[in-house]
């Protein structure tokens, strides 16, 4: 047990699981409409960089694949808003009735489960979009929209989100 090339292989294994985890919690994270998934993968590729630098085992090449997560990483993170948008957008929903919509999901997420957030963001919608125009079939009919749209922007995340893994695979695995 004090044979440095143990040490070394143990933390290297640990901290690519560690990683993995990371990626896999922000990857099924982003089922739940306000959390930053492609960010908390993200952070944990941030985090490996970091102490891979500091062990002096960044090459160009593993800086390279961090510069191509960071990338779509944000573009996830702005294909999402894009999609979701044109969604809420082409039903003429306005910016104070989506902002009671996110608003709902993140209060309902952080004081009681992400799941309640996932629920609470569109019924916050159809009661916005119900008090706003007082019809009940229109509100539904929004809400629906947004609904479809974070459908498929879940869709685009979460394909991303499988080329950040596997980008990380790469840059772990094939040094």
């Amino acid at each position: 047990m004090t044979d440095p090339e143990f040490w070394k292989l143990y933390f290297e294994t640990l901290l690519e699981i560690l990683t993995f985890l990371a990626l896999l919690a922000g990857l099924f994270g982003l089922v739940i409409p306000v959390f930053p998934g492609l960010t908390v993968m993200w952070i944990g590729t941030l985090i490996y960089a970091i102490i891979q630098a500091i062990a002096g085992n960044m090459t160009w090449g593993g800086w390279l694949i961090f510069v191509v997560i960071t990338l779509l990483m944000i573009g996830g993170n702005v294909v999402d808003n894009i999609i979701i948008a044109k969604h809420m957008l082409d039903k003429n929903i306005p910016w104070s009735s989506i902002i009671i919509s996110f608003a709902a999901g993140i209060i309902f997420s952080l004081f009681l489960t992400p799941l309640a957030g996932m629920v609470a963001s569109p019924v916050g919608l159809f009661l916005a979009e119900w008090r706003r125009i007082k019809d009940k079939q229109a509100a539904f009919d929004n809400t629906k929209a947004w609904m479809t749209g974070w459908g498929w922007s879940f869709l685009a995340r979460f394909g991303i989100g499988i080329g950040m893994i596997l980008f990380w695979c790469l840059w772990a695995w094939l040094k």
